[in-house]
């Protein structure tokens, strides 16, 4: 199949499938005579298991480990296990981070109650005034 009915049936862009091909998360397809490329079923379920894997917010190093186990035919799982167990821990962090966010932002909106000029509204001045706390090192899966 060609890539625009692979990108039909996989419901994403012909784009997505050049990109997953440029970051080797797919290889390269194989070309027709005249240069177009060409995909069979093993595509489709590749192209499956990164859009999944990408639902679950997980990152292209995270996706390329995933299919190196794959590719192997690793005799176990345990890679696999640890990988999943550390981006957990990722998705924990980030919903505590998101929390704190949530609660900053409640605060900054109990400063503005009534409709008022921009001049005065609380939430601006208080946008403008805040003094953040430095960050401190930010959980990610991204490296």
């Amino acid at each position: 199949m060609k890539i625009g009915e692979l990108a039909k049936i996989a419901k994403c862009s012909a784009e997505t499938i050049r990109f997953y091909e440029k970051e080797g998360l797919l290889p390269p397809a194989a070309r027709t005579d005249n240069n177009y490329r060409e995909y069979q079923q093993p595509y489709l379920e590749r192209l499956r298991f990164i859009r999944n894997c990408r639902a679950f917010d997980m990152s292209h190093e995270e996706i390329r480990q995933l299919l190196q186990q794959v590719d192997s035919h690793a005799d176990d799982c345990q890679t696999v296990n640890i990988l999943l167990d550390e981006h957990i821990l990722h998705i924990e962090h980030r919903i505590q981070e998101l929390m704190n966010l949530k609660e900053q932002l409640q605060t900054l909106r109990q400063q503005c109650q009534q409709q008022q000029g921009i001049d005065e509204c609380g939430i601006v001045q208080g946008l403008t005034n805040l003094e953040l706390t430095p960050h401190t090192e930010r959980h990610t899966h991204l490296g």
